[in-house]
């Protein structure tokens, strides 16, 4: 079931979404050659504490971490550890922070030192696929116009879409109704409403769109070694049209 939010509720995760946004500009910053991705993980829940907020998915189902840092071929769900970032690394952080029990989530991809032209430009069109099934996010449309917005933009610059995960509703809870998948056709799925929450967070594979999940039971990495990147945003649908929480501004 589709909870719909107030927007006493939608401007209490915006709240947690600019403490999020602040932490990824602040890894702007950090995130260079020589720096374990660990390092990164210890920041960033040093950064939430001062402000009052918390790492939602650290203890999520086990998962032991503030926050998911996924390296080159690791599509989501890394664990940071003694990895030391190189020149040429492209890497994800994804995070969920919890400001007085509302909930913001957004991930992006940063280029480590000097990237190639392949990785450089697969962030770019990550993003910009994000963004237009965002431009798809507005009331009347159905998921599945999100979905084939990012899909036919994707494929058409010879990506993947990985399958295997999904956007999703959150609030007060990480992962709510309704699901919304990043490929799909037009016209298809749930009718979209003023006062859904949910994100937009395309993954998507220089290769093939195949994966699999390493011993830890977390880490999803592509089968066929190719690089992935993924950016995220959280937004809320509105008369207006949909309003990103976790903007960072200058994206």
């Amino acid at each position: 079931m589709v909870v719909i939010k107030t927007e006493e509720e939608i401007q209490k995760m915006i709240a947690a979404g600019k403490v999020l946004s602040g932490v990824h500009h602040e890894l702007r910053n950090k995130i260079k050659p020589g720096i374990k991705t660990i390092e990164l993980d210890r920041f960033v829940e040093e950064y939430l504490t001062e402000r009052g907020a918390y790492p939602e998915q650290k203890g999520y189902e086990g998962y032991p971490y503030s926050i998911c840092a996924s390296v080159n071929d690791e599509i989501c769900h890394g664990f940071p550890g003694e990895y030391v970032l190189k020149d040429g690394d492209i890497i994800t952080v994804d995070m969920v922070v919890n400001v007085d029990g509302w909930l913001a989530d957004s991930a992006w991809s940063y280029e480590v030192g000097e990237v190639s032209k392949e990785a450089h430009d697969l962030l770019e069109n990550t993003k910009k696929a994000m963004y237009l099934g965002i431009e798809q996010a507005k009331i009347g449309n159905r998921l599945g116009d999100i979905g084939h917005a990012i899909q036919s933009f994707a494929e058409s610059k010879g990506y993947s879409v990985v399958r295997d995960f999904v956007g999703h509703g959150i609030g007060k809870n990480m992962h709510e109704d309704p699901q919304v998948m990043h490929f799909g056709k037009p016209g298809r799925g749930l009718r979209i409403v003023e006062g859904m929450v949910f994100t937009i967070e395309p993954m998507i594979n220089m290769g093939e769109y195949e994966l699999t999940i390493d011993d830890n039971g977390w880490t999803a990495r592509t089968k066929d070694g190719s690089l992935s990147a993924q950016y995220e945003h959280q937004l809320a649908i509105t008369k207006d049209g949909p309003v990103i929480i976790t903007d960072q501004g200058d994206c």
